[in-house]
């Protein structure tokens, strides 16, 4: 049991570290001081812009614990899910380029080629931290990841390698009582709204850099369903 588990945390692994190796151009945004005019170039000419587009921000709602207990479970949640957010993060970043990437490559077998070059390299380099994962850490972040790319984790292995593999690695992580077909909905799981919230706290204190979901998340219709809950 021992070794499906390492196999299974090793597919883990592959799926978020393989979008890691894939190259992309990053933009640094240009900072400007207050007092500067915005200027939108369109096709050559530029064109002053006398508004600025902010970020939403959310009220947060301080937090209350019915119990010692349930104050525990918060901080545990917290600290397992600040530890593989990032790389749920890095997942979503990298999934369109690593799906271009394959798009551009003709021949089945240049597609195979290039995915067992990745994988041998993220597994001699790269998996040894996140073989560390524990069970409950590897469960957080199947969620974040469909949180993130909009896609189960189960769906990704199958369109990335093949649907018999998709499967025999969901039966063998479910020994271990982790579902990679599990998705994330903090409307409907408590414990998927907990974490939607140590999200955003940790993005609004910029512990964690904040990137969109891949499907809406209504925060508050979360926040007033578990508050009534709890009452």
């Amino acid at each position: 049991m021992v070794l499906a588990l390492k196999i299974s945390m090793k597919h883990l692994t592959y799926i978020v570290l393989f979008f890691s190796m894939v190259c992309s151009a990053q933009i640094d945004p240009v900072k400007q001081d207050s007092t500067e005019v915005h200027y939108m170039i369109i096709e050559g000419d530029s064109i002053p812009v006398t508004s600025i587009d902010l970020d939403e921000v959310l009220v947060l709602p301080n937090l209350n614990f019915k119990d010692r207990e349930a104050r525990i479970r918060y901080l545990v949640l917290k600290r397992k899910t600040l530890k593989v957010y990032p790389y749920a993060k890095l997942a979503a970043e990298r999934l369109k380029q690593l799906q271009n990437r394959l798009d551009n490559l003709e021949r089945k077998r240049d597609k195979k080629r290039y995915a067992k070059i990745i994988q041998n390299y993220i597994e001699d380099e790269f998996s040894a931290e996140l073989k560390k994962l524990t069970k409950t850490e590897g469960q957080i972040l199947v969620k974040l990841i469909h949180r993130q790319t909009g896609k189960t984790t189960f769906d990704l292995i199958r369109e990335l390698r093949s649907g018999w593999r998709a499967f025999w690695f969901n039966n063998t992580a479910s020994l271990f009582n982790i579902s990679l077909k599990r998705e994330f909905n903090p409307i409907e799981v408590q414990e998927d709204y907990l974490i939607e919230d140590i999200l955003q706290r940790a993005f609004q204190n910029e512990i964690l850099k904040r990137q969109e979901p891949a499907f809406d998340i209504d925060f508050y219709a979360c926040v007033n369903k578990w508050s009534e809950a709890k009452s």
